[in-house]
């Protein structure tokens, strides 16, 4: 299972175009949230919690994703997000991002010495938290995937379900 975080004014394109895409690839992508109501995207798309954080153990995760949006900039302030983040990381699970995605991951303090995109609007934020930020449409860096903006999600849907059938 891959837990794609969601949260008010979340980026729609950025959250059901990687959940589609991972679910026709067989991976179930249910969206967390750390409640269980129904969250409006950037554009109004409605987006009903499927699964709230306290009802997800990390360590039956394959993946985490972190979408973009101005959801990000809510669910870093959440230390059972960054937790979560911390914990799929750690032992190597898939850490999917997009866009402003990344902001959550530089809150969870993984950045560190690694590669990824974003958008370039939080490129210096990447920068700062010691990361090596890459204008490309995806970049991979281990178990971390990151792509820019909607534009690439294509790139970044098949980078990631690649990903997953490499280390299923």
């Amino acid at each position: 299972m891959i837990a794609i975080l969601i949260g008010p004014e979340y980026e729609d394109l950025e959250v059901w175009y990687p959940k589609y895409r991972l679910e026709a690839a067989g991976y179930p992508a249910p969206l967390v949230g750390v409640s269980g109501q129904t969250f409006k995207g950037k554009h109004g798309y409605p987006a009903p919690v499927e699964l709230s954080l306290d009802q997800v153990n990390p360590a039956e995760l394959a993946g985490v994703l972190a979408p973009g949006g101005w959801a990000p900039d809510k669910l870093r302030r959440d230390p059972a997000i960054l937790n979560l983040i911390r914990e799929v990381d750690g032992r190597g699970g898939l850490v999917g991002t997009i866009c402003h995605g990344p902001w959550i991951l530089i809150s969870a303090g993984i950045l560190r010495g690694r590669r990824l995109t974003s958008t370039v609007g939080i490129r210096d934020d990447v920068m700062n938290a010691g990361a090596t930020w890459v204008d490309a449409p995806v970049v991979t860096d281990g178990n971390l995937v990151s792509s820019r903006v909607p534009k690439d999600l294509p790139a970044f849907g098949e980078a990631l379900v690649d990903w997953l059938g490499r280390h299923r």
